[in-house]
């Protein structure tokens, strides 16, 4: 599939961010790629998983995120007023430490049932972007607000129809943010120390899907999915290296991370189908390998994932299709290998977040259902599952509800949240 020179050069490709074994301070863990290092868990499920403590909360999409011994979440009230919250809890036995809250009316903003984002803690610090876009600064361990920035009014946010939903990312001393705004300031970087903005760039409109940053041909590279194109920015100062279309069919509909292979990169949409891309080792450029779409939601072609971010492995790609479909492809061109509708019951956007431990995959469905399996080329293995917890409704008010928001993998135990309570389960080895 690569020649020896390309697949020698891959080691230049990775993200070079620090991992913090044990812990899950941003959005899909560490290194922000799904991956949970962890040993010494349980082989099994027990036939129920009992929490080791559980806080109601309010509704929200926002995942849970653990760092330095502290559980972070957001959520949303509506009555007497509409406000978000930010929310820190003592990991071990779920006591609130400190909450901040702020009004924020969803004005213009569909699928209501709160913050998409998951707050990120770094050096001390936790930041937390709201659906309207509230971008807040905190000392991590005392709530008090370092300093915040209202992106709808200072940067007149185009807001996407389902609200600010990429998280941002934090790269060398700046915070970079996927504002949406007009005037040439869709991403916006801040000194994540003062909040001073350092530069704003491009004149894209918004998606959801949050950016990673890598390494290619010697220099970090930001790569985002805006509303019509594949962008690869200087995170230092906002310059473009590179760009390539993936227009929406209907309307901007990318949830899933970026996720990078070696070489390549990866990206997948409810309504556009999959895009495989090849990263110039040697220079600021890309091409494209292959791109997959169906006819329709329903007559999908490779991989149409609505919310889950794909696992790629061992030149294979696994993800969840439009309804719900499990799916593995092969690397090489895309067509598929084979098709699983175990894992969670087939639905219009039906969700599994997979995230990779060693050999084995966890994946927690929107029925609230935590499964071991292993993903292969010869199919799903299923090694257990067992109920986590109950979905309800606000995330989706159909079907009995679902849980969309991604678990936290972190001391061993798992952090999950839906629209009535935020809980903890042990899976350690015993």
């Amino acid at each position: 599939m690569r020649s020896a020179p390309a697949l020698a050069s891959a080691l230049l490709l990775l993200p070079s961010l620090a991992a913090q074994d044990g812990e899950w301070p941003q959005w899909r863990g560490p290194t922000r790629d799904g991956v949970w290092s962890e040993d010494g868990l349980l082989a099994e499920l027990p036939d129920t998983l009992v929490p080791k403590w559980r806080v109601p909360v309010g509704s929200g999409y926002s995942g849970p995120t653990v760092a330095d011994g502290r559980v972070y979440l957001m959520d949303r009230v509506t009555e007497p007023d509409e406000i978000e919250r930010v929310h820190c809890f003592d990991w071990e036995n779920g006591e609130r430490i400190w909450s901040h809250e702020y009004p924020a009316s969803y004005a213009g903003v569909s699928y209501r049932a709160g913050p998409r984002t998951s707050v990120q803690v770094a050096d001390g610090l936790a930041y937390s972007l709201g659906t309207m876009g509230h971008l807040y600064c905190f000392d991590a361990e005392k709530g008090d607000v370092v300093w915040a920035h209202d992106l709808g009014e200072e940067y007149s946010i185009r807001m996407p129809i389902w609200g600010i939903a990429a998280a941002p990312v934090l790269e060398g001393d700046l915070l970079i943010v996927p504002t949406c705004g007009e005037e040439g300031s869709y991403l916006v970087a801040f000194d994540k120390k003062t909040g001073e903005e350092r530069w704003k760039a491009l004149p894209d409109q918004g998606n959801y899907s949050a950016p990673i940053v890598i390494d290619q041909a010697g220099q970090r590279v930001l790569v985002i999915w805006s509303a019509a194109r594949v962008l690869g920015v200087d995170p230092a100062t906002g310059e473009l290296h590179w760009a390539h279309p993936f227009e929406p069919r209907n309307m901007p509909l990318g949830v899933p991370s970026p996720v990078l292979y070696e070489d390549l990169i990866f990206f997948t949409g409810f309504y556009d189908g999959c895009l495989l891309l090849r990263l110039d080792p040697e220079e600021l450029a890309v091409e494209e390998v292959w791109r997959l779409r169906g006819r329709n939601e329903l007559a999908t072609a490779g991989l149409h994932s609505t919310i889950s971010t794909p696992v790629l492995r061992d030149g294979y790609i696994y993800g969840v299709d439009s309804y719900g479909q499990l799916r593995c492809l092969d690397l090489a061109d895309g067509k598929r290998v084979w098709e699983d509708l175990t894992a969670v019951p087939k639905a219009r956007w039906a969700t599994i977040h997979l995230v990779q431990n060693g050999e084995r995959t966890w994946m927690f469905n929107e029925r609230g259902e935590l499964i071991i399996a292993e993903l292969s080329p010869s199919g799903l293995r299923e090694i257990d599952r067992a109920l986590l917890i109950e979905p309800t409704f606000g995330q989706l008010n159909e079907r009995a509800g679902v849980c969309w928001t991604h678990p936290a993998f972190a001391y061993r135990h798992v952090f999950v949240r839906n629209d009535k309570e935020l809980i903890c389960v042990d899976l350690s080895a015993r």
